[in-house]
């Protein structure tokens, strides 16, 4: 008889432990909606995106949004085409999210434009996070200054240039519950005048956020190298 009810303890821990699997696996998470930057792919995100999968996230729980022309970073801006994909990522993931909140990061112009669709569908409130990535939610300087800016749809009235209609309209607005940035000061885009400031101020840091993070890596290695940070900033 002890054996039996010894038998029948193990047997009942195995299948609590098997149990216990499942539901962890299965835990409720924030749908992610990954944006990238200008002239780049969701495949700029893979270190994210594995990272993301290494702890516990399905791939249906992360959206990455494919916008903008490949070939011409200049003709790219916020307005029209580049807007559609990172809009229905978002309605999409909300849809989706067992949370029914998510959770959203962008790099570089994709930062910029996902604050924008965050803005004009007016899901602040349903957005936990937001970490903007090498964004240029100041302005390049590279752009020059509007309305006398270097001549590009990246730097006109609905892109980058510092003061254009574009960015006044996205600063300072609801963007999720926590905001943070990541940013550098060896970025080659955000500084590659030399400066990285306006108004002295980092360009890649978004009003009333609630956190900053500063790495010595470039622009692009800001998006890449910093998987654990992003993870940890949604969680």
């Amino acid at each position: 008889m002890k054996t039996i009810k010894e038998c029948y303890k193990i047997r009942m821990l195995a299948l609590l432990m098997c149990l216990a699997i499942p539901f962890q696996a299965l835990a409720c998470k924030d749908a992610v909606v990954l944006v990238h930057g200008n002239t780049a792919t969701p495949a700029s995100w893979d270190d994210t995106y594995n990272y993301l999968l290494s702890n516990g996230y399905s791939s249906s729980e992360i959206y990455k949004p494919d916008w903008g022309s490949k070939n011409c970073a200049a003709c790219n801006n916020h307005s029209g085409s580049e807007e559609t994909p990172v809009r229905q990522a978002i309605q999409s993931a909300l849809a989706s999210s067992c949370s029914g909140k998510i959770d959203v990061i962008g790099h570089s112009m994709g930062a910029t434009l996902a604050a924008q669709q965050i803005d004009k569908l007016a899901v602040a409130n349903q957005v936990d996070t937001f970490v903007g990535i090498a964004g240029a939610f100041l302005g390049l300087k590279s752009c020059g200054y509007y309305p006398f800016n270097v001549w590009s749809s990246t730097c006109g009235s609905a892109g980058l240039s510092v003061g254009s209609p574009f960015l006044d309209s996205i600063y300072n607005v609801p963007l999720a519950s926590k905001v943070y940035s990541i940013k550098s000061y060896i970025d080659q885009i955000v500084c590659a005048t030399g400066s990285c400031t306006v108004g002295g101020v980092h360009s890649s840091r978004i009003a009333n956020e609630d956190g900053t993070f500063s790495y010595a890596l470039g622009h692009f290695g800001l998006q890449t190298d910093t998987a654990v940070k992003q993870y940890q900033l949604i969680q």
